[in-house]
């Protein structure tokens, strides 16, 4: 008798990948998808809340998307800037992450409180901590004009001159898009750094899971720390690269104004079928903007087999 074939090393591994995907997708079936059906639905509508605590629902077609493209005052603008936004601020993150990530993955002491350190602002993101520093920041500066308040957040949260930058900058002679770019990341980070607890330390796990006799071979081989990086450390961790490329934009957009807006449209004016829209059309944006980055990244990178 011919024994049986189990499987092979392939559809073990890609069973695998379903096992590890299934929690989310029986999560997302059970509480997202029935939500998100509704809401394109609401977008399409005109909701009308009840006297008795109820609403009614009635078919206004594209009136809500028109509204929200043509007629609305901010949305087109913050729609724009926030998109923005995220397409300047992902590979600012990404990369940052990538080099504070390997310098976390040398051997020096302190290792472990450096690293605690660097994932403190995830846990200093939460609403009830959030609102604790801005009460104290208020009571803080309570006694002080607007404009030394102004001064001092502005230090703090810089801890450097923009303008005396962007001078330095000018002297190098290089572009005005470039020093743009510089000027806006530098005044961006504390916001750059608060946003990287999480792939820091996905970079980490990829970093700490690459063989270290690659690195024996290279450095017999003569092989330069520039080298190595490119050749190396450089492509065993591009898939986390996609990855975090992927949850930066999802976290970005999670706490960008657009969606403040249509929050504040939906539970606020009252006027759910315009926040349903307002919701369903940024979020269409924020898909394409995946879409998009993940099929030219995932070109490049290295899987190995």
């Amino acid at each position: 008798m011919k024994k049986k074939k189990g499987l092979s090393l392939t559809q073990r591994q890609k069973l695998m990948g379903l096992y590890f995907v299934a929690p989310w997708v029986i999560g997302f079936l059970l509480f997202f998808a029935y939500n998100l059906v509704e809401a394109v639905v609401f977008s399409f509508s005109k909701i009308k809340i009840s006297d008795g605590g109820g609403f009614s629902i009635t078919w206004a077609g594209l009136e809500n998307y028109r509204y929200a493209l043509r007629e609305s005052a901010d949305f087109v603008r913050r729609l724009t800037e926030s998109m923005a936004s995220i397409l300047i601020d992902v590979p600012l993150i990404t990369f940052f992450s990538l080099f504070i990530a390997i310098l976390l993955n040398r051997k020096f002491k302190g290792r472990a409180l450096v690293r605690a350190i660097f994932f403190l602002p995830v846990i200093m993101a939460s609403a009830a901590i959030n609102d604790t520093l801005n009460s104290n920041l208020e009571a803080l500066m309570g006694g002080m004009s607007n404009t030394a308040a102004a001064q001092v957040t502005d230090t703090t949260a810089t801890g450097l001159n923009a303008t005396v930058f962007a001078g330095a900058l000018v002297e190098f002679g290089m572009p005005n898009q470039v020093i743009e770019y510089l000027v806006s990341a530098v005044s961006r980070l504390y916001e750059i750094i608060r946003s990287s607890g999480v792939q820091i330390i996905i970079f980490l796990a990829a970093l700490q899971a690459i063989s270290p006799s690659l690195y024996e071979v290279a450095q017999i081989e003569g092989a330069t720390s520039y080298e190595t990086f490119w050749k190396i450390t450089f492509p065993m961790v591009s898939p986390l690269i996609l990855t975090n490329v992927v949850y930066t934009i999802i976290d970005l957009y999670s706490q960008s104004d657009i969606v403040e807006v249509a929050h504040t449209t939906a539970f606020t004016s009252l006027d759910f079928g315009l926040g349903a829209a307002m919701s369903v059309i940024s979020s269409m944006c924020v898909c394409a903007i995946l879409g998009i980055v993940s099929f030219l990244i995932s070109k490049k990178v290295f899987y190995q087999s």
